[in-house]
């Protein structure tokens, strides 16, 4: 298993980017704090993605944040990216595993319980849960889980795994303390960073509430 710090966990789309330069927010948000990257596009075709992919990639340079790149094992693959994150309706993480080598980061979306438990058979090396509340940036058929449904499922996933547990969806400085102590190790965030006026501000506003409920939640007994 690869070690992640998922304390900040910053995905890049272009649409939700405000017309900005996704390479530049991506800079500005690693300055204040940001510990993994994903690339999300869900619109431009192969080669668009993997030009981007790379530009990504050579930004976080000695940075020591890696770059993961959304559903595309052969995006990920073509552009020297750190790893993938899937969707349960993505390649299985175990076939990913075997193009990507053991060293890969691969991440896995869990919306339910019984893909909690599932978790003990799955090669990851860090799972998100949600979507925790209401969010713009990608439809979501599924209602949202709310801070209960997310306690739940991180129970279960304790069980099944040691891999460190994100937590994704509507997640904003006014909810990040209570998404911690519900049981994520961090927050999966999008338009709260990258639609920002300041992404290199409001990174370092979030992960000091992350880093600080994080010290909380381990300080109790």
């Amino acid at each position: 298993m690869t070690p992640v710090d998922l304390r900040l966990y910053g995905i890049i789309d272009p649409d939700r980017a405000a017309g900005r330069d996704p390479v530049d927010l991506v800079r500005q948000a690693v300055a204040g704090g940001t510990t993994l990257i994903q690339y999300r596009d869900k619109r431009a075709d192969g080669r668009r993605l993997v030009e981007l992919a790379r530009a990504l990639k050579e930004a976080l340079q000695n940075t020591g944040v890696p770059l993961v790149i959304n559903d595309r094992v052969d995006i990920a693959l073509a552009a020297g990216a750190d790893g993938v994150h899937l969707g349960q309706d993505d390649m299985h993480p175990a076939d990913a595993r075997f193009l990507l080598g053991e060293r890969a980061i691969i991440g896995l979306t869990i919306k339910t319980p019984e893909q909690a438990d599932a978790l003990v058979r799955m090669p990851v090396d860090y799972s998100c849960i949600g979507g925790v509340f209401g969010t713009m940036s990608k439809h979501n058929p599924s209602a949202p889980i709310g801070i209960d449904g997310l306690a739940a499922i991180a129970v279960r996933a304790r069980t099944a795994t040691r891999a460190p547990l994100g937590a994704i969806a509507g997640i904003d400085a006014s909810n990040v303390q209570a998404v911690v102590e519900a049981g994520a190790d961090g927050i999966a965030v999008i338009s709260a960073l990258f639609m920002a006026p300041d992404p290199r501000a409001e990174a370092q506003r979030l992960r000091s509430i992350v880093d600080k409920s994080l010290a909380s939640r381990s300080s109790l007994p």
